[in-house]
């Protein structure tokens, strides 16, 4: 069976950016499996595995337009530290849930802290970045009516 959309797709694969540093992989663990069409995967990787059967292999180079989009400047800004509540210790790296409701939560990453000031970064860690990934088709198979009707593989 070719990959389609509402295919249940399993893959192992390696992430790596354009020095060849490893982002992420799926070695030494189960193979990534999704619902093929449902938006799981960045829109790039779905297009280079369209057609593809099990036992297939592929290098897939992705743009960040095709990925998870450019760095968006105006995403990066200043905050003070009391937005932050009773958290004392924050550093660059932490990550939080910024927004209201579920709809608009956004997670944002601490870059820079500067006395009371803190710089943060509401883009996807990957932004901006061209993704290579390395991808070993295990199977494919037709999704169930119910997991098309959920949206996902269960």
């Amino acid at each position: 069976m070719k990959i389609g959309t509402h295919a249940v797709m399993s893959m192992h694969y390696v992430l790596t950016d354009d020095t060849g540093e490893e982002i992420d992989s799926s070695t030494g663990q189960e193979p990534l499996t999704y619902l093929h069409g449902t938006g799981h995967l960045i829109p790039g990787l779905e297009r280079e595995l369209d057609g593809k059967e099990a036992g297939d292999e592929l290098i897939a180079v992705i743009s960040p337009e095709d990925g998870y989009g450019e760095q968006d400047e105006t995403l990066i800004r200043q905050i003070p530290r009391t937005a932050f509540g009773d958290i004392e210790n924050i550093e660059p790296g932490m990550q939080f849930r910024a927004g209201g409701n579920d709809d608009d939560v956004q997670i944002i990453t601490v870059t820079k802290v500067e006395g009371d000031d803190v710089t943060v970064d509401g883009n996807h860690p990957l932004a901006g970045m061209t993704l290579n990934f390395s991808v070993s088709i295990q199977s494919v198979r037709e999704a169930s009516s119910e997991e098309i009707d959920h949206g996902h593989v269960r």
